[in-house]
């Protein structure tokens, strides 16, 4: 019992941990749409200026969808079959561990640290909850019919994002490759 108490709050960090690095995805998409005849692109600026971000991070985003486009063989042109449009929003999520077991809490009606009863160092519940944020983004691909004006696709993923500058890039460049995964409905099997 005793080496399943110990090892509780290391599992826990493991399944945080590993439930940060994940990126959740969907899409949804226009059943009438034919996907086979949208071969060229371009950005749909207005979307894009409405997005809450930084224009550094727009940056990184378009230029993330633009190699996961022409990597799928598409075209950027001035008269595009499709306009690429993005909407992201993010929340800040506060955890809070109230089940810290571990050394060091002083207290009083224990056993005192010379035999005697009172106040001491020990093993025991810890009463300082561990408190940490993250921040979990939120980023929408939208694909837009050119000549129809509609929406036909959306890609979506969820996931926390790096406050390291260092690895921001490198996170932005993941959660675009995740969604467009996605595109075009049915490739991913």
């Amino acid at each position: 019992m005793k080496k399943i108490i110990k090892t509780l709050p290391l599992l826990a960090l493991l399944i945080v941990v590993s439930s940060c690095s994940s990126i959740r995805v969907a899409a949804d998409y226009d059943r009438e749409a034919t996907f086979n005849d949208y071969k060229t692109f371009a950005f749909f600026k207005t979307g894009i200026d409405k997005a809450e971000i930084s224009d550094l991070d727009k940056r990184r985003i378009l230029r993330a969808i633009e190699a996961e486009l022409l990597a799928k063989g598409f075209t950027k042109s001035e008269n595009p079959d499709i306009l690429v449009s993005l909407f992201t929003k993010s929340q800040q999520r506060v955890n809070v561990y109230n089940n810290a077991w571990g050394a060091g809490a002083w207290g009083w009606g224990g056993w005192g640290p010379w035999g005697g009863f009172g106040p001491g160092w020990g093993w025991g519940w810890n009463n300082q909850p561990a408190v940490s944020t993250s921040v979990q983004g939120h980023l929408y691909i939208d694909l837009i019919d050119a000549d129809k004006k509609e929406l036909v696709w959306q890609g979506m993923g969820t996931g926390y994002l790096s406050r390291n500058m260092d690895k921001k890039e490198a996170r932005i460049k993941e959660f675009v490759a995740k969604i467009m995964e996605k595109y075009p409905p049915g490739s991913q099997q």
